[in-house]
């Protein structure tokens, strides 16, 4: 019975800390939600769906590295449309235009 005792003075003693323990314990095995429908394009994907609803860019496809960024659209042609990519690609990327490559989309 003295075992009982001194176990439940230790389990009162440290209730608080125990009870927020066996929330985060809960917190962590719930879902997260990033298996939803719905996902948000990230990176390369983002900047692609961007730059493809940018006039005159068309179809973009995108590929951001450590060392600079591939833009292959059908819109590349156009001096100016080339402009607006790489002014776009470099306030999201950082990259400056010697690091930002832009070549025609072939269908």
């Amino acid at each position: 019975m003295d075992n009982m005792k001194k176990m439940l003075l230790a389990l009162d003693k440290f209730k608080y800390p125990l009870i927020i323990l066996i929330l985060g314990i809960i917190l962590m095995l719930l879902p997260s939600g990033h298996g939803s429908e719905e996902t948000v394009p990230e990176g390369d994907a983002l900047l692609a769906q961007v730059l493809s609803s940018t006039k005159g860019v068309g179809e973009a496809k995108v590929l951001i590295s450590d060392s600079g960024v591939v833009v292959v659209c059908s819109g590349a042609g156009n001096a100016s449309v080339r402009l607006d990519i790489i002014r776009a690609v470099r306030s999201y990327t950082g990259f400056g235009s010697d690091k930002i490559t832009i070549l025609q989309l072939v269908n």
